[in-house]
């Protein structure tokens, strides 16, 4: 039996895991990562979503430094190991997929080996196919969690950042499941009663590439064919989609490689990634209580998205030979996971257990039509920001699926810490949200920035001797303090989304949106740009206002917020 001890440990090794790692080992702390599966980076990388969901303003201020690095070394790996055609070369933000979904596109082994470096050069400990089995508490604090090998890591702060909750489970932490009542959360959009099946669906990914016509790739049928392709209902058009291959497109729609991108021979032919309404899986919910019922959901849902291969290789209509069905020349690229039916590694988890945090980020803070002006509700106690449409999706459930406007929003440091463990911190898709919020808060660049604040907060708490909850009391010297370091890491905790985390507007802009001195009230984009007009101060504090009357005529908006910036208080 062994037994590591460390300040930190990470249960769970997605893109919310290493975010936390990152953060926690970067303030001082001694981590370590237990990952479930053999890859770190999650639905980036072991679960097919590397054409990652992101916002409209994800290139300048839209997410945190560290992401934005992350994004950056996956598109060097290709502009520096491999021949760009002349069109890719002069894309501005190189997007190897050319796909609609996304600005950018990576291969899920490139990022996962991107992520491991960073881990290893932050000197996190990273145990691979080691998830959490048990997890002990003593005084209510977890005293140590035990590994599925039977090891067991003592920590000071232990941070759940599974996929489905599994940490917040096995501590016996309160939390949520499936949709709650409306009078519950006073959410417009919830159902008149608790219904603890409204999960949404899992899917199992896979790549496909698009090779010439006339080639044979077909799998064998896989079993239960029928029935998964008739409770599937398989298609592929959804959405916005209007053609198979056409503009908006179901083949662009998540396509990882455009061979236009490329003057290389590594690179013959388009591959995408399927990730669509016919792969999310109908044919069950997960997680239950039942763990033996939830794999043979998750085998199921393997066998779906195997079907969805079999039906588009032999069934599917095609559209360039109206009457004709099936292309056969799809290959699935097995290769990509190194899985034995050519799927993804795990399943793309959207709904986690939630926990009953000190803070609930309901449908009323972040919905469109339930906030006046371009920022959602105001979080004081903001560790992180994020947008994406409230996303729900279909599942095998009665719910039908949603879409709802957002506002950008800003993450309450109030919804990673609960009232009932002082020292677990949720570090994923498991914070405090609704079932309704939760379709906005679990996309790449959101649960990112989460993990990142709750390995910010796990190491400042040991730092400081006090309890993530008492750190984050709205009004308290340590959430200012919390706020700082999250800020000087580049971590934005207000919404503007043309400063870029490099700019020297980045810290004044963050500090005077928090303050309530420049709101940003009109617009998310500051302008920085453009000529400071006077009666645009109508909308500023009185402190920026007596500020601004001393100052010449003539500046900038950027110039005009450093000014109130350096002005005495």
């Amino acid at each position: 039996m062994i037994d590591r001890r460390c300040d930190v440990v990470v249960l769970g090794g997605g893109l919310g895991g290493v975010a936390a790692a990152l953060a926690a080992a970067e303030a001082g702390a001694d981590v370590i990562l237990a990952a479930h599966g053999p890859w770190v980076g999650g639905q980036l990388t072991a679960q097919g979503v590397c054409t990652p969901d992101e916002n409209a303003w994800v290139e300048a201020g839209g997410c945190t430094r560290s992401y934005q690095r992350l994004r950056s070394a996956c598109r060097a790996h290709y502009s520096q190991r491999y021949r760009l055609s002349a069109a890719a070369g002069e894309q501005r933000h190189l997007n190897i997929g050319g796909c609609w979904v996304s600005r950018m596109a990576v291969e899920p082994r490139v990022a996962e080996a991107i992520l491991t470096e960073q881990l290893l050069q932050a000197g996190v400990r990273v145990l691979r196919g080691a998830p959490v089995a048990s997890i002990s508490r003593a005084a209510e604090a977890v005293s140590h969690a035990t590994l599925a090998d039977g090891s067991t890591v003592i920590a000071g702060m232990y941070l759940d950042a599974t996929e489905t909750g599994d940490a917040l489970h096995l501590a016996g932490v309160p939390y949520r499941l499936g949709a709650e009542e409306r009078t519950e959360t006073g959410e417009p959009g919830a159902p008149d009663r608790a219904r603890p099946g409204w999960i949404q669906p899992f899917t199992f990914p896979f790549a496909l590439e698009l090779r010439p016509a006339g080639e044979v790739h077909t799998i064998p049928k896989p079993p239960d064919y029928e029935r998964h392709r008739d409770t599937q209902r398989y298609h592929v058009l959804d959405g916005a989609m209007a053609s198979m291959f056409g503009d908006y497109g179901w083949w662009r729609y998540r396509r990882t490689i455009s061979a236009g991108c490329f003057n290389d021979p590594a690179f013959p032919c388009d591959v995408a990634m399927i990730n669509t309404g016919s792969n999310d899986f109908l044919g069950g919910i997960y997680p239950t209580a039942d763990p033996r019922a939830d794999q043979r959901t998750l085998q199921n849902g393997r066998l779906a998205s195997l079907g969805y291969v079999y039906w588009l290789q032999t069934e599917c209509p095609r559209e360039d030979h109206p009457g004709a069905f099936g292309y056969p020349e799809l290959r699935l690229r097995g290769d990509w996971f190194g899985t034995p039916d050519g799927l993804a590694m795990e399943p793309y988890i959207r709904e986690s257990r939630r926990l009953c945090s000190l803070k609930t980020v309901t449908e009323r803070d972040i919905v469109a039509t339930c906030t006046p002006g371009p920022r959602a509700v105001h979080q004081a106690d903001s560790c992180g920001i994020g947008h994406y449409w409230l996303d729900v999706h279909a599942g095998a459930s009665a719910e039908p699926g949603r879409f709802m406007e957002t506002h950008p929003y800003q993450i309450p440091a109030g919804a990673l810490v609960g009232r009932h463990c002082p020292n677990l911190i949720a570090g994923a898709k498991n914070l405090g949200v609704t079932h309704l919020t939760n379709g906005a808060f679990r996309l790449h660049p959101v649960e990112w920035a989460i993990g990142e604040a709750a390995g910010t907060l796990a190491a400042l708490s040991l730092q400081m001797g006090a309890e993530p909850a008492t750190v984050v009391a709205e009004g308290s010297t340590s959430l200012l303090r919390l706020q700082a370091a999250l800020v000087a890491r580049g971590a934005p905790i207000y919404w503007w989304g043309d400063i870029p985390t490099e700019s020297a507007l980045f810290e004044p802009a963050q500090r005077l949106g928090m303050q309530g001195d420049w709101p940003g009230g009109g617009a998310i984009e500051l302008q920085p740009d453009a000529p400071w007009v006077r009666k645009e101060a109508a909308e500023l504090s009185p402190r920026a206002q007596r500020a601004l009357q001393a100052i010449p005529s003539g500046l900038t908006r950027g110039e005009a917020m450093l000014a109130v910036a350096d002005a005495p208080a």
